[in-house]
């Protein structure tokens, strides 16, 4: 899986302070609820889309190619979620809340992680988005969203430091000329936190399929926007066979599945239990660019995807 400041105003702040309760669901034959199963898909495609992403890049501009991987993506939701719902009208009071979650989530996370990879490195980038759940936990108890557990605190504080692991192992820097790039990643990992608390507190009154596509909806025209300049400069005819392959990968699989499986999540888990995931990311990517890429895993890789592991299950208790 990136810049204004984001406020939210009174009016929102009295939304979010209404959140149904999670939802208890039965064991699979594994002994884990759906939702982890499904969560553990997400894993795997988003962790995977790492270097299909790096790959396309090679050849497509960022902003291009974010604004048409959600373009598809929003296309191809709002097919789905008519054979699936039928013709539907937005429920009153849920339009402003829909379009505040879609812009935070998608247009301002989508540009300031595209600008702020370019300034930084991707090790500052990874790690700054991997504090998500924290800031997920942080702001949900703050609002009174979710009660945050003190074997959760310690579990989050595990993973993330797994994640900070691996990133040293990749040779984490801080320098001056990346300052911007890391502002405006921290503005990406607000922008997800938002998105993630705003949709836990849409009720039942939409499906995940439905906040995903309106959301998604939302979001689009300011992305869209942005990279329209970038896209009139491209020569799409020089795009190989297989970064459209991969174009179609990260849209189908990292948007379509995996923002309905995650907003589902959110939904029925909550959305601490949800983030926490985000810190195997890393852990998946790693992995898949090591025969992929080349970039070879050290064993201070390996012990921080311990922690990594350890810190998931505790934060699921």
């Amino acid at each position: 899986m990136y810049n204004n400041n984001l406020v939210i105003n009174v009016y929102a702040y009295q939304d979010l302070m209404a959140v149904s309760t999670r939802v208890e669901q039965p064991a699979t034959r594994l002994g884990l609820p759906i939702t982890d199963l499904t969560m553990l898909l997400v894993v795997l495609i988003w962790g995977i889309n790492f270097t299909v992403v790096k790959i396309v890049l090679q050849e497509i501009p960022p902003l291009p190619f974010a604004a048409l991987r959600f373009s598809g993506a929003a296309i191809l939701l709002w097919l789905i979620l008519r054979l699936r719902e039928g013709p539907q009208s937005l429920p009153r009071g849920l339009l402003w809340k829909l379009t505040w979650v879609g812009i935070a989530g998608n247009t301002i996370y989508q540009v300031g992680f595209t600008y702020g990879l370019k300034l930084t490195t991707a090790a500052n980038a990874s790690l700054i988005i991997a504090t998500t759940p924290a800031l997920v936990a942080g702001f949900g108890a703050l609002l009174g969203i979710e009660r945050v557990r003190r074997i959760g605190v310690i579990g989050i504080l595990l993973a993330i430091s797994g994640v900070a692991l691996i990133l040293v192992a990749q040779g984490l820097q801080f320098r001056s000329e990346s300052i911007v790039g890391d502002l405006l990643l921290i503005g990406c990992a607000i922008a997800w936190t938002i998105y993630t608390l705003g949709v836990r507190t849409l009720g039942g009154s939409l499906s995940p399929l439905a906040i995903t596509t309106w959301t998604m909806v939302a979001g689009l025209p300011g992305l869209v926007l942005a990279a329209l300049p970038d896209m009139l400069r491209t020569n799409w005819a020089t795009v190989s066979l297989n970064v459209w392959a991969g174009l179609a990968y990260s849209m189908v699989l990292g948007i379509v599945v995996a923002y309905v499986l995650w907003n589902n999540s959110v939904r029925v888990a909550g959305s601490n239990r949800t983030a926490i995931y985000g810190c195997a990311i890393p852990l998946v990517a790693t992995l898949v660019a090591w025969p992929v890429l080349g970039e070879t895993p050290t064993y201070l890789q390996g012990f921080g995807a311990i922690l990594i592991v350890v810190g998931v299950l505790l934060s699921r208790r």
